[in-house]
């Protein structure tokens, strides 16, 4: 306190001169119209500028809970379409009256870390074990497809990128039955992939659609992969190879949804006793 007393008297002029100022401005702006209705506007102007950048500022720290929200009702409406529940073949119609019969069900996911320029490339989701997500899982965006889950902690895994030398995925070209493989190319660029052993007697054409078979356990017929940008014939010529601009864009990747098959187990075991079998 005897501190600030100190202060003060030694500079007493200037805070004088300063309370000066200040009275002469308010008198100044309160008894002249114009003077005081341009003060007035100016002090809404940056009052309002002010409003605005703290509502930016807010409304980007709320963006993480509004996107939570969004990607947890995609994955509901995911597990709504048709394309997720059993077809009856006696019927040939999927059957959505009953839980039991939902082949597919959708768990939606945040990615916390991502690499797309290795040989090898990875993705961590903020979702694991405790959230039912398991090894063998396919993973997808809004997208396409994006990978297969290898590894989970309880609240973390990790899924091994389309953009994977490993990574095969059951594919076709929209519109056709004709069944090949997707796989990422030795160019390793991560906006390509390739179809590969599509039967030469198939007439494709750049810019069709490739989206995932019947035959994948991964994920349901029909999820896109991305479209075909070039052609060209390989070997013998007994089978096409085509380049595929993929529909997900990796290195923007926020939010997955994890696949899962409720069949795959019980395929994967009639499959190996069929093996056996042989």
């Amino acid at each position: 306190m005897r501190n600030l007393l100190i202060f003060i008297s030694k500079y007493n002029a200037f805070f004088l001169f300063l309370i000066f100022e200040i009275s002469a401005l308010i008198i100044y702006v309160k008894y002249n119209t114009f003077q005081k209705a341009t003060f007035i506007n100016t002090t809404n102007q940056i009052t309002g500028n002010l409003d605005a950048q703290v509502n930016r500022l807010t409304g980007y720290l709320s963006l993480q809970k509004v996107n939570d929200s969004l990607a947890r009702e995609n994955a509901r409406l995911y597990n709504q379409l048709k394309s997720s529940y059993y077809v009856d073949t006696s019927t040939k119609k999927a059957v959505i009256d009953t839980i039991y019969k939902q082949q597919y069900t959708y768990i939606e996911a945040r990615v916390i870390n991502n690499s797309v320029n290795k040989r090898n490339n990875y993705i961590t989701i903020q979702k694991g074990s405790e959230d039912g997500i398991s090894k063998g899982m396919g993973v997808m965006s809004s997208a396409g497809v994006v990978g297969l889950v290898v590894y989970t902690t309880p609240h973390l895994s990790l899924v091994q990128s389309l953009l994977h030398k490993d990574t095969k995925v059951s594919a076709m070209l929209a519109g056709m039955q004709d069944i090949g493989t997707i796989i990422w190319g030795n160019d390793m660029n991560p906006h390509k992939g390739l179809l590969i052993d599509i039967p030469n007697n198939v007439k494709p054409r750049i810019g069709q659609a490739v989206v995932t078979s019947n035959y994948s356990t991964l994920f349901p017929a029909g999820i896109q992969v991305g479209k075909i940008s070039n052609l060209h014939a390989r070997g013998g010529g007994f089978f096409l190879n085509m380049e595929v601009a993929l529909s997900v864009d990796f290195s923007k990747l926020q939010y997955v949804y994890v696949v899962n098959n409720k069949f795959a187990t019980e395929q994967a075991g009639m499959e190996a006793q069929e093996k056996k079998d042989d």
